[in-house]
């Protein structure tokens, strides 16, 4: 069952991710372990250390602090990104089944997520599985790029998008 974070600190976590500097975590991660010593099993705060860590590019740490997230239940919008992160983590760590798996997940969770759709596509490319990776991206545009010139040849790229699934 998810658990329910106090609103005051969601408002904590949001803050310190929104003053982050990506080219120095150290210290956004520093200020995410202090809380975690104190909410050491909330999964908001175990989503955002990993995440921390990730962006430090020290996917291992983030992975394990994903999975405790996980682990720990996380509903909604949040289980989402982390799904996507963790899988994107494990494409990273060269464990792509692991990764199609989360982004599996994703997928029947948040089947109209866009952002899951491309990186599990990215996964697809990365563990050799690029027409399908291909595939799914014409899928994408085909239902998000909703241009004049894209509409014209709609069913022309659906069609090759389940051509490319079929290889």
């Amino acid at each position: 069952m998810p658990q329910q974070t106090d609103p005051v600190l969601l408002d904590h976590l949001a803050a310190l991710f929104a003053a982050r500097d990506r080219d120095d975590m150290a210290p956004t991660i520093g200020a995410l372990l202090e809380v975690l010593a104190e909410h050491p099993d909330d999964p908001h705060v175990l989503y955002e250390v990993g995440g921390a860590y990730d962006t430090a590019g020290e996917e291992e740490t983030a992975a394990g602090y994903y999975e405790r997230a996980l682990d720990a239940g996380l509903a909604g919008d949040t289980l989402r990104r982390c799904l996507l992160q963790y899988g994107s983590t494990l494409r990273n760590l060269g464990r792509f089944d692991e990764s199609l798996a989360a982004l599996d997940r994703a997928l029947t969770l948040f089947p109209s997520s866009e952002s899951v759709r491309v990186w599990h596509a990215l996964s697809l490319h990365a563990a050799g599985r690029s027409d399908a990776a291909v595939a799914e991206l014409m899928e994408v545009a085909a239902d998000h790029i909703r241009s004049p010139d894209l509409l014209r040849y709609e069913a022309a790229l659906r069609g090759n998008a389940a051509y490319l699934r079929s290889l």
